[in-house]
């Protein structure tokens, strides 16, 4: 069934949650913070090793470097759309709608806002959220969603332990941009090489890394806004196609 795949992704992650956010009624301010920060620091290498692979490439008995004028362009260039659109507000913004329409106030409703925009991002960027919803479209085969499914979930009790509730509608956003993807995949998939995919992927990790200092050390790095940057590979792909 095509769409089985990101449907077992936002069953896992409402599970996680809610098992997130019954144990975060019995930590300790302290335990929540820990948690956050090492959650961080794995999230930072999540982002640091898919961004390696991008920008590392084997020559003979060797490394050389790779791809640094698209990375500097990509995200460059996304900063600079993201900022005119302003993702990360629309972001808040649907986080603070969501709040307000289900009267979440109290203990309930600290960190809603930046649970929901900090999971939604965490969840939706990266290759297999891509990879993933493409061959769920093209062939049924959601194995790979489904793998991010345990890896969401699992994520989504630490992030929910700290972060409350807001974890818990980043389902919203995940079932549109991965059932967009999967839907579309049929008629976007002829256009996608295997080096736009490295890419796109090579990029969002980097975003993710983004994301992971955000958890450490508070919101520093506007992620959101900075998300256009996937995008800038396949610009990059046409234009190098054509010269």
């Amino acid at each position: 069934m095509v769409g089985l795949g990101t449907l077992a992704n936002m069953a896992a992650i409402i599970i996680g949650s809610t098992v997130g956010i019954i144990i975060k009624g019995g930590l300790q301010q302290r335990f929540k913070d820990t948690i956050m920060n090492a959650l961080g620091l794995a999230v930072m290498f999540i982002g640091i090793s898919g961004a390696l692979q991008g920008i590392l490439k084997v020559k003979g008995d060797g490394l050389e470097t790779a791809n640094i004028m698209l990375m500097i362009i990509s995200l460059a260039l996304g900063a600079f759309l993201g900022e005119i659109i302003n993702i990360e507000d629309k972001l808040e913004g649907m986080g603070e709608f969501i709040k307000t329409s289900l009267k979440v106030k109290g203990e309930k409703g600290q960190n809603f806002v930046e649970g929901f925009v900090s999971s939604s991002l965490l969840f939706c960027i990266g290759a297999m959220a891509i990879i993933g919803s493409l061959k769920d479209g093209l062939s049924g085969d959601a194995s790979t969603l489904f793998a991010k499914a345990i890896i969401d979930g699992t994520v989504s009790i630490f992030i929910a332990s700290t972060l409350g509730i807001g974890v818990f509608f980043s389902i919203i956003p995940l079932g549109i941009y991965q059932g967009v993807i999967t839907i579309l995949a049929k008629y976007i998939e002829p256009y996608l090489s295997d080096s736009l995919i490295l890419n796109i992927s090579f990029i969002g990790s980097v975003l993710i890394f983004g994301i992971g200092i955000n958890m450490v050390f508070g919101k520093k790095i506007k992620c959101g806004n900075i998300l256009p940057a996937v995008l800038i590979p396949i610009v990059y792909e046409f234009i190098m196609k054509i010269f």
